[in-house]
């Protein structure tokens, strides 16, 4: 090696050196700067602190080889001041304790310290907490940040989820408002959590069952959570369990897999029914509160190992004083509350140990004795029918019509033998129909699935089909045999008229193409209910009409129109399935929207009833029309009218990636007013006023004309009147949901209002209620459009693409801003009503011109028309009297009842 190289070697080392010392340097220099910092805005300054002094070695503060700081631990130094906004360039911190001193102001963003592993803040005076503080902390084990009251309103982040290595997460009395977010079947190692002594609302997460955590702390919320404590039975690793002074309802679960829990405090809220056995057998429990709750039933006996705290007997409703059974029909009774829950109402009535005390919805006989009538009518009772009224042999009238009733009705109910009324109608109950004794009066109409086997098959062996099941109600004993005859003869001429239309219609279409109709504001052919009932290849058998008007489909007629569902035909999926394209053997296209078998379960299922309840009584021309149904095994499918153009939100945010053109200012108020109407007419012009719950543009359907439809009925809410709240579990799309149902599970009609702004608000600006790709100043669109309105800014939120230059355009964008803001008020009181926002766009939308005058009032003939809503127009065709005439008797409407849709469809002038 010659001079010249080992002299060039020696240079390049020389130089690398050089370089390693400056990368290390400067690294250390910026841990320097921000632990000075750090020394300067806290005081006192801890007294080893001096500047002279390597700030490794100060106190409370841990450095590496490399002189990096990897802990700070400062916990009890009567420390005041803040925490610098930059120490997050600490980038191996591990570990961040200051605890128990009287640090306050904004804390600092801790993102993307990858090693960061704890962080202990409890006990301080901090204000704030930054939105993108836990974000890239993907090594954080424990995080605590209790007792720290003067933190402005914040809630739990969703991106939480992001640190998958938490072990404990402790925030109580930090002023956290909101849900629970549901994302905890996401931590496997999560053991502790810690929300009290804050304002948290709404119900337990369903994640939670997925979860392993051990020891659960939620007491003490200002407003309180709610719901049921169902979820606690699934999450098996619990050991104390902290859910006091909150407002949770329903039973006491099942917690016999949760074996290691010793610790159980449910004191102070509005629990009711039974405190099960597997509570009382824990074999680890040592401590228990149940005081001030609405428990009833026996008084629950414990271990003489356990400390419980039962109340007085004014604060619980147990039978009896001491321990031993309730009265037989009292059990009965409380099993029959069971199956629907164990409404609150009953349990602040039912006290005692003797039914005919003054129970509400309880009569008993002049002895006083025994129960002979349940009245739970029109209570908006939720749940089953109790197979245990069977044991109250005395009964004689059951009435629990008009309520939300589900699954089948019991078949040992007609073995009651002093029955004399049974009245279910008006619930969501389907199986098998029984068969009752001919004294018993039995009313099951408005249950549009009830006679439906499993398999999806028409109605069974129906009695029939109007109030009477398959026995003359006790109302013909003692009628005359000619007065019989005379109903009979009555009868076999009206279904001999029937008949003959049905087969002069038959001859007259039977060599013909089906017959489509023009939609006078689409200009398109629409599906006519008999064309869908005749594709069947000829066999009737595959389709029938129940009450209501839609239509009952097998499914190989479904199969073969969408090719057995193949992938081709998917126009999207959703959270209970697919949704297919179909083409039926005439050619009409039509939605299928299968529920997906394996998550069906009770929640699929109400959706499934909800949405054919809703829409064979609800029918105008901005909702989706259905079709039919069908039920295939446990596949449940409904068929819509086919939407060409797909959804607003297809044409809204993916116009790019679906190669088409993004929609003018002059579609988008059009689509609003659309929608607009559709939302107005279930609030508020229907017979009956629904509350959607499930606004936005994914559920805007739009046709080849780009007129909008409203669809996915299947969180609809029936209300007694649109002014009224009701109580229900929080369900909907975040983004869309109005901050008083988010926070307390109480719904409106506002509900919809405020959903329907955010839509508004979407159309103006182009974007996403929610848009995790922006920063977190914009993400969310109400508020930062909300911004916009007040600083008056508006233009700059304007979507893009849409052309303001014409002042009329950017006048009525500014409008609908407005319309939009005061929609999505805070206060549902601030919100108008649809009505006014319906008036409002109507003004805006240009040449609004129908072809027909009465346009909105309904369907023409044919157009969506159920089945016996076809028969009556055709009998009318034909001359002969009205099928559903007012004047016929009671005989004959039991026979052929009116459909739930007739009087909305014809009889209602919607906007």
């Amino acid at each position: 090696m010659t001079f010249h190289d080992v002299r060039h070697r020696h240079r390049y080392l020389h130089l690398l050196y050089l370089t390693i010392l400056l990368l290390t340097t400067s690294t250390t220099g910026d841990d320097a700067a921000v632990m000075s910092k750090l020394s300067t805005s806290l005081s006192p300054t801890p007294s080893s602190w001096s500047t002279n002094t390597d700030f490794c070695k100060w106190d409370g503060i841990t450095c590496d080889n490399s002189n990096r700081v990897t802990a700070i631990n400062l916990p009890s130094k009567s420390l005041t001041g803040s925490l610098p906004s930059d120490l997050n360039s600490l980038s191996q911190l591990k570990t961040l304790a200051v605890q128990r001193n009287s640090i306050g102001g904004v804390l600092p963003t801790l993102a993307n310290l990858t090693l960061l592993e704890q962080v202990i803040l409890d006990s301080n005076n901090f204000t704030a907490i930054p939105t993108d503080f836990f974000t890239g902390l993907t090594n954080l084990q424990s995080f605590s940040i209790t007792d720290n009251p003067d933190m402005s309103s914040w809630t739990i982040p969703e991106n939480l989820n992001q640190n998958t290595n938490l072990q404990s997460f402790q925030a109580g009395n930090a002023n956290i408002m909101g849900g629970i977010p549901d994302i905890f079947d996401k931590f496997p190692n999560l053991q502790n959590l810690r929300l009290s002594y804050n304002n948290i609302t709404g119900a337990l997460p369903v994640s939670f069952g997925g979860s392993q955590i051990r020891n659960l702390w939620l007491n003490n919320q200002k407003q309180g959570l709610s719901g049921t404590l169902d979820v606690l039975s699934s999450m098996t690793q619990l050991e104390q369990v902290w859910l006091q002074a909150n407002v949770f309802t329903g039973a006491i679960p099942d917690l016999s897999n949760c074996t290691g829990l010793f610790d159980l405090q449910l004191r102070d809220n509005q629990l009711t029914g039974l405190v099960p056995a597997s509570v009382m057998s824990l074999p680890k429990l040592v401590n228990v509160t149940l005081q001030n709750n609405r428990l009833q039933g026996p008084l629950p006996v414990f271990g003489s190992g356990v400390v419980a705290e039962l109340g007085s007997s004014s604060t619980n409703s147990f039978c009896l004083t001491t321990p031993g059974p309730c009265e037989p029909q009292v059990m009965v009774l409380l099993e029959v509350a069971g199956a629907i829950g164990y409404p609150l109402s009953l349990a602040q009535s039912w006290e005692g140990n003797d039914a005919c005390q003054k129970w509400s919805f309880i009569s008993c006989d002049s002895s006083g004795k025994y129960v002979t009538s349940v009245n739970f009518g029109k209570q908006k009772f939720s749940g089953t029918i109790s197979p245990a009224f069977a044991n109250l042999t005395s009964l004689r009238s059951l009435s629990l019509n008009d309520n939300n009733l589900v699954d089948s009705i019991p078949e040992v109910l007609t073995s009651l033998p002093n029955l004399q009324l049974l009245d279910v109608s008006n619930n969501n109950l389907s199986g098998k129909i029984p068969v009752f004794p001919e004294r018993v009066k039995f009313v099951h109409t408005g249950n549009v699935l009830l006679g439906q086997d499993v398999s999806g098959g028409p109605p069974g062996s129906e009695p029939g089909s109007g109030d009477t099941g398959g026995n003359s109600s006790g109302s013909t004993k003692g009628v005359s045999g000619g007065l019989i005859a005379g109903i009979v003869i009555g009868v076999l001429v009206f279904v001999v008229i029937i008949l003959f239309v049905c087969y002069k219609c038959y001859l007259k279409k039977k060599n013909q193409k089906p017959k489509t109709v023009q939609d006078p504001e689409k200009g398109k052919e629409a599906v006519k209910a008999s064309d869908l009932q005749s594709q069947s290849s000829g066999d009737q058998t595959e389709m029938s009409v129940f009450e209501g008007g839609s239509i009952v489909i097998s499914i190989q007629v479904l199969r073969e129109a969408t090719n057995n569902f193949s992938e081709e035909n998917v126009l999207g999926r959703g959270g209970f399935g697919v949704v297919y394209k179909g083409i039926l053997q005439n050619g009409t296209k039509i939605a299928v929207k299968r529920m997906d078998s394996g998550v069906m379960g009770t929640k699929g299922l109400k959706e499934f009833q909800a949405e054919i309840a809703v829409l064979t009584k609800v029918r105008h021309r901005h909702l989706v029309a259905l079709l039919g149904y069908c039920m295939n095994g446990n596949e449940r499918l409904l068929v819509y009218e086919y939407m060409p153009q797909g959804t607003l939100s297809q044409h809204l945010f993916e116009w790019r990636e679906h190669k088409t053109n993004p929609l003018s200012w002059k579609q988008r108020v059009s689509i609003a007013l659309d929608v607009g109407r559709g939302v107005e007419y279930l609030h508020s012009l229907a017979q009956q006023s629904f509350i959607h719950r499930d606004l936005k543009p994914s559920n805007i359907l739009l046709g080849d004309d780009m007129r909008a439809k409203v669809a996915d009925f299947g969180l609809v809410k029936s209300t007694p009147d649109a002014k009224h709240s009701m109580e229900t579990r929080v369900a909907g799309t975040f983004g869309y949901l109005a901050p008083e149902y988010a926070a307390t599970g109480r719904v409106t009609t506002k509900v919809d209002v405020y959903a329907f702004g955010v839509v508004l608000m979407e159309l103006i600006t182009g974007r996403k209620a929610l848009d995790d790709t922006l920063t977190d100043e914009k993400s969310h669109l109400v508020t930062w459009f909300r911004r916009a309105l007040i600083s008056e800014n508006i233009v700059k939120a304007i979507d893009q693409t849409l052309d303001t230059d014409e002042e009329d355009t950017l006048e009525s964008i500014c409008k609908v801003a407005e319309l939009a803001g005061h929609c999505t008020a805070r206060e549902p009181y601030q919100r108008p009503d649809m009505g006014h926002a319906v008036n409002v766009l109507g003004l805006l939308v240009e040449q609004w011109k129908p072809s027909q005058p009465d346009e909105d009032d309904g369907y023409g003939i044919g157009d969506h028309m159920s089945v016996p809503q076809l028969l009556q127009q055709l009998q009318a065709d034909e001359g002969t009297s009205r099928m559903f005439d007012d004047s016929f008797d009671q005989t004959q409407s039991s026979i052929i009842s009116k459909p739930p849709g007739l009087v909305d469809t014809f009889g209602t002038s919607g906007r």
